[in-house]
């Protein structure tokens, strides 16, 4: 069961939406660097693939399967992980929906689920875990906004573009309501990444046409954006309230 590290020791983290692409890659980081997951996804077949596959190496991983736009599974999901590791100290909102859908023939029950997913559900996997981080004075919280949220959608349309925003507000007044508590917020802001959502949307001639106009000529990697979430669950206790750019330079503000 060897590990890369020991970074997240002694440390429990929920990665929602990991059961593909950039969600497993962080969970199964969090193991490799000596933590403790739980492998949240809507889809549960497919969040046992990804749990079973790290309990091979590491032993260290549960299930849960989870829509986070419902309140009661998400309760049930910061509860089983309770009972489980006994603690949640890391919390990745990292489920989320595209669609491509032009403003006019975006229904408002398309608009409602796109919000409800990417903004809803991050509000209430975070109220739900902050009982918790604020008795233990401890808490990293890492929010996956989007490229999106800070201008405007490559792929997905304006309900997207106003979902992960709307992520990025919500970073900034959580950090400052529970900063006293020794928990940190922080949302990760990646471009196009080589991800199934992404490849679902576009060709490979589109991807290629992409990928040659970024300064960086490729798409980013699913471990990058792990890496990165690492260095906010670990080594920024002094970054709150921040909205971070992993693009490959393809939106420099």
């Amino acid at each position: 069961m060897e590990r890369l590290g020991n970074r997240l020791c002694n440390q429990v983290a929920i990665v929602t939406g990991a059961g593909q692409g950039m969600g497993a890659a962080i969970a199964n980081l969090v193991v490799e660097e000596g933590g403790q997951v739980v492998v949240s996804d809507i889809n549960g077949e497919k969040a046992s693939i990804v749990a079973e596959e790290i309990r091979k190496k590491h032993n260290q991983a549960l299930a849960v399967r989870a829509d986070v736009t419902r309140e009661e599974d998400v309760k049930i999901m910061v509860e089983t992980t309770i009972e489980h590791y006994g603690t949640v100290s890391i919390l990745v909102n990292n489920a989320g929906i595209l669609y491509p859908t032009r403003i006019e023939q975006i229904t408002k029950s398309e608009w409602d689920q796109v919000l409800d997913v990417n903004l809803n559900g991050t509000f209430l996997c975070s109220q739900a875990v902050l009982e918790t981080m604020k008795k233990n004075r401890f808490g990293r919280i890492i929010n996956m906004s989007s490229s999106a949220g800070r201008s405007v959608s490559t792929l997905g349309g304006a309900h997207y573009t106003a979902a992960k925003a709307g992520v990025l507000g919500f970073t900034r007044a959580l950090a400052k309501e529970v900063a006293s508590f020794g928990i940190t917020v922080n949302a990760i802001c990646p471009g196009l990444i080589d991800t199934e959502m992404v490849w679902a949307e576009c060709t490979p001639e589109r991807i290629s046409a992409y990928e040659a106009s970024f300064p960086i000529s490729r798409l980013g990697q699913p471990h990058e954006i792990a890496q990165l979430m690492l260095f906010l669950a670990t080594d920024s206790a002094y970054i709150t309230g921040a909205s971070i750019d992993i693009n490959g330079g393809d939106l420099m503000i």
